[in-house]
């Protein structure tokens, strides 16, 4: 008597738990076995896609084949689509289980091995499955290409962005999920900052509760749709585009390609890599006094903490405690907290300032708002010239891509220039708030605050000798401040450090 193994797939789990497809091929094939008196063996469910024969039942299947040979006779299914929807797979598969003295036979689509002529119905029986997947997945990617086109977000929402449906339940979109599109927007600024390298960003990143691994933080920083923009791949003949997207943009677009060039390397290389330890606020900006090396950090435990020091890595054995030189530090901070009568002479100066900066802003975006008006005047033109016939559609279509692109970059400058007017009291009355209490902030405030104060004010490293610091230059602002705050002490003591105000009989 003839034996058979019995195999039934379906390819989704809608059809498993769902359908009746696995059911009815099992009663199928069981009254043809019981017409054709054929033994079963087994029955074997498969819930996998038949693209590949990289199914665990299948494989399970073929492994107790090649262990218990001559026991089957028949591996019985109901279509060739149910063996395999990959033509040039099957032919191997074929190949390998007939080594095996089994013969696959698809019972409603039943061939005759023996004639020749059959082997061209076999092709025809595999390939149109092949057909069917292929063209099935074009259409998905034709109907995703042009999605992307009209500015639609596919798939999985990026870091920072959560899936959504409108309320008709058919348009899907995404939209900013908080707390995450504020960190992923704090980290592209940065980034942009350059203040600390990007496994550091990551890393503080995470502190604030940022869920990434370290790969898909690279692949979201290098992603435009942060700025609104979704990205259409080249194919065939259309070059890649990019395109307005239908969500909301968490950043602006200057900002993503700044952080882009910076990441290429054509802008500011970003800061190596520093630990930031509470402890050691400033590591890497102090200079060894003897070999002018960059001093590093480190703890050293003793008998019952940890003694934090700042030291250099090479030979020369330059050393110093980190407590003795952040407290020094603090007191050197004090010198350029300005005093009480210079907020009267540094505000209107400021806000003269403003208000010159504020100008320039207005005429800059008034330039581009006439150079939109040009570029969609010569689209108007060319359309005109294609109704009268004076240019073909292909110089159309060309013109207007070029005059678009260009409407595009000047509407993204655009989009930087503030529309409004801010309160410039309110800004100057903070600004003057924190120079006034900038010794506190910098004793008060997290190890991060406390590094962009020293990077603010010392633009170059700062040398400490022990017992106090030594700069190449400050920031001129400070420098600026520090020098009209002294010159009001001076005024007050009656004194002059000027030696043209002295008299030219005191001996200099």
């Amino acid at each position: 008597m003839l034996v058979a193994d019995l195999y039934i797939r379906v390819s989704t789990d809608d059809q498993r738990d769902k359908g009746f497809s696995q059911r009815n091929q099992e009663e199928v094939l069981r009254k043809y076995c019981d017409h054709n008196f054929i033994q079963i063996r087994q029955v074997i469910f498969e819930d996998h896609s038949a693209k590949t024969f990289n199914r665990p039942q299948w494989n399970k299947l073929l492994f107790d084949w090649r262990k218990k040979k001559h026991q089957v006779d028949f591996v019985l299914f109901t279509k060739w689509d149910r063996f395999s929807r990959n033509a040039g797979d099957a032919y191997q598969m074929i190949s390998t289980i007939r080594k095996l003295g089994i013969e696959p036979q698809a019972i409603e689509q039943p061939l005759d091995m023996t004639v020749p002529e059959s082997k061209i119905m076999m092709a025809v029986y595999l390939a149109t499955p092949e057909v069917e997947n292929d063209r099935r997945a074009l259409n998905v990617f034709y109907g995703m290409r042009r999605a992307r086109k009209e500015g639609r977000w596919m798939g999985t929402a990026p870091i920072g962005y959560q899936n959504r449906t409108d309320e008709t339940g058919k348009v899907k979109y995404i939209c900013p999920n908080e707390p995450e599109a504020s960190i992923m927007k704090w980290v592209f600024e940065e980034i942009a900052a350059c203040r600390f390298n990007t496994e550091q960003i990551l890393h503080m990143a995470r502190n604030r509760g940022l869920k990434c691994s370290k790969n898909n933080f690279w692949v979201a920083i290098r992603n435009p749709v942060y700025c609104g923009k979704i990205h259409v791949p080249k194919f065939k003949d259309e070059e890649s585009i990019f395109v307005q997207g239908k969500h909301e943009a968490i950043i602006s677009s200057t900002l993503f390609y700044l952080v882009q060039e910076i990441l290429d390397g054509r802008r500011k290389k970003q800061r190596t890599k520093i630990v930031v330890d509470n402890s050691l606020p400033l590591r890497g900006f102090l200079i060894c006094p003897r070999c002018g090396r960059v001093l590093t950090g480190s703890a050293s435990r003793g008998r019952n903490r940890h003694y934090h020091y700042y030291h250099c890595i090479t030979s020369c054995g330059c050393r110093f405690p980190a407590e003795r030189a952040n407290q020094l530090f603090s007191k050197e901070l004090r010198k350029f907290v300005p005093q009480s009568p210079f907020r009267d002479i540094f505000r209107p100066a400021l806000e003269y300032y403003f208000k010159a900066q504020t100008k320039s802003t207005t005429e800059e975006r008034d330039s581009l708002l006439t150079q939109i008006d040009a570029y969609t005047d010569l689209i108007r033109e060319a359309r005109k010239l294609l109704f009268q016939q004076k240019i073909t559609p292909e110089d159309f279509k060309e013109s207007k891509e070029e005059y678009e692109l260009s409407i595009t970059k000047l509407e993204d400058r655009l989009s930087e220039i503030p529309k409004k007017n801010y309160n410039i009291e309110g800004i100057l009355e903070k600004g003057m708030r924190n120079l006034s209490q900038l010794d506190i902030l910098y004793d008060s405030g997290e190890v991060e605050t406390q590094r962009k104060i020293i990077g603010s004010i010392f633009p170059e490293k700062l040398v400490f000798t022990g017992d106090a610091y030594r700069t190449a230059r400050v920031n001129y602002a400070v420098q600026l401040i520090y020098s009209m705050d002294k010159a009001f002490v001076e005024k007050e003591n009656g004194t002059s450090l000027s030696i043209l105000d002295l008299s030219h009989q005191v001996t200099p």
